[in-house]
């Protein structure tokens, strides 16, 4: 099993000015200790289950540049970016760019968008779910076409790209995995199987609910002809490791329960991460207790 670190927030002490010097030094650690993956949320305003809405929030792309840059082996995405946010091509592009800058590491992180606050407040438009939709499904099929050297024109229902130029091509190969997060059993995990590299589920309610979606991606598979092997795997968690809280134990047996229903990749969050211990408690005695199941 890998292990991935998410850093949702960046209210810590100090203020702004140390948001930098203390993101660097936990990208260092995660990258020295062994943690797979590296991602951030794409908001803007932080969202209710991480804290108060004026809390300390940075955009997506712009931290992974920074992180590329302060890490060697991580790989790097957001924990998703919503497809309302970006024209698809420039989104496209923008991941490109993050995977040839930081060696090949980049994922591509997509989903739905859900956040109206935010769309609101900054003037997005954030249209109803149904077109959501259909704008994320036109944004995979415009990547797919982007990654794949064709440069001819793209003509979906609201996407229409003259000329799906992309240059320089990724290092990645054959191109950035493309991770879809979301549970909807219809549509979302649909997606999953016609387009995606990678899963991303929410571990909310126990592994059992977890195995349950997996099952029905496998269905989806079945049903498209693609290969359920073919797709990564991965769920996102919160832990807080503390005396009073949580201990490596638990996080182990956790992360057994979630391999024995398919999961191979589980992106952890923790509230105390800037304390700097819970990572070395991951690298020390986690990470090397996970890795074979």
């Amino acid at each position: 099993m890998r292990i991935g670190l998410q850093v949702p927030s960046f209210t810590w002490p100090g203020g702004a000015a140390q948001i930098a010097p203390k993101l660097a030094e936990i990208a260092r650690l995660a990258d020295e200790g062994g943690f797979y993956s590296l991602w951030v949320m794409d908001h803007f305003f932080q969202i209710s289950v991480i804290g108060p809405v004026e809390h300390d929030m940075l955009e997506g792309y712009t931290t992974l540049s920074y992180l590329a840059g302060q890490t060697r082996n991580v790989r790097l995405g957001t924990l998703v970016s919503g497809v309302i946010y970006r024209y698809p091509g420039i989104l496209v592009k923008t991941a490109t760019t993050l995977d040839v800058l930081s060696g090949g590491r980049a994922y591509l992180g997509i989903g739905a968008a859900w956040f109206d606050r935010e769309a609101v407040g900054l003037g997005v438009p954030f249209p109803p779910l149904k077109e959501r939709f259909e704008r994320l499904e036109e944004a995979l099929q415009i990547a797919h076409q982007m990654w794949s050297g064709q440069t001819g024109p793209y003509n979906g229902k609201h996407y229409q790209l003259a000329e799906t130029l992309c240059v320089p091509q990724p290092l990645s190969q054959p191109h950035p995995p493309i991770m879809i997060g979301g549970m909807g059993e219809t549509k979302t995990l649909r997606m999953v199987a016609q387009y995606a590299d990678a899963c991303n589920l929410f571990d909310w309610g126990g592994a059992d609910i977890v195995g349950g979606k997996l099952e029905v991606l496998k269905r989806h598979c079945d049903t498209l002809g693609r290969d359920y092997d073919q797709i990564e795997r991965t769920a996102l968690a919160t832990v807080h490791i503390a005396p009073s809280q949580m201990s490596s134990a638990d996080v182990i047996e956790r992360c057994r329960g979630l391999a024995n229903v398919g999961i191979q990749h589980v992106i952890f969050n923790m509230p105390n991460v800037h304390e700097i211990t819970p990572l070395e408690i991951f690298a020390k005695e986690i990470i090397p207790a996970v890795a074979g199941f």
